[in-house]
């Protein structure tokens, strides 16, 4: 069973990403920050970790830059999920390392195939 990491400061949508991975029979651990987000990354080794962009503290950009900067953790595919639908919040995501980027409101089905398409 897939491991997903789920870092979401909204426990509405925490709960929501929960659902979607927990019916795909995927194993699902969280957190609301970045932070935890870090440790959890290291000590967890998930398969996928699932983002916010907009949180308190350090942001999406933050966590994934750091995510990619630490052995244990920079080739754990990240892919955002946010509301922020810009391009330039695209670019910036790509530059940081964000391999899939999706944008609320999305489907179960934009989830799982963002999972499937970084995980093999």
């Amino acid at each position: 069973m897939k491991k997903i990491l789920v870092v979401e400061d909204s426990q509405s949508e925490r709960d929501l990403i929960t659902i979607y991975l927990e019916q795909n029979n995927y194993q699902v651990i969280s957190t609301n920050n970045a932070a935890d987000g870090m440790e959890l990354a290291a000590k967890e080794k998930p398969d996928v970790i699932v983002t916010d962009i907009t949180m308190e503290g350090v942001n999406g950009f933050e966590f994934c830059r750091l995510l990619k900067v630490y052995p244990d953790t920079e080739q754990i595919p990240v892919i955002a999920c946010t509301a922020r639908d810009r391009d330039l919040d695209r670019f910036w995501a790509q530059k940081q390392g964000v391999d899939v980027y999706i944008t609320k409101p999305y489907s179960e089905a934009d989830l799982i195939n963002a999972i499937k398409s970084v995980v093999k």
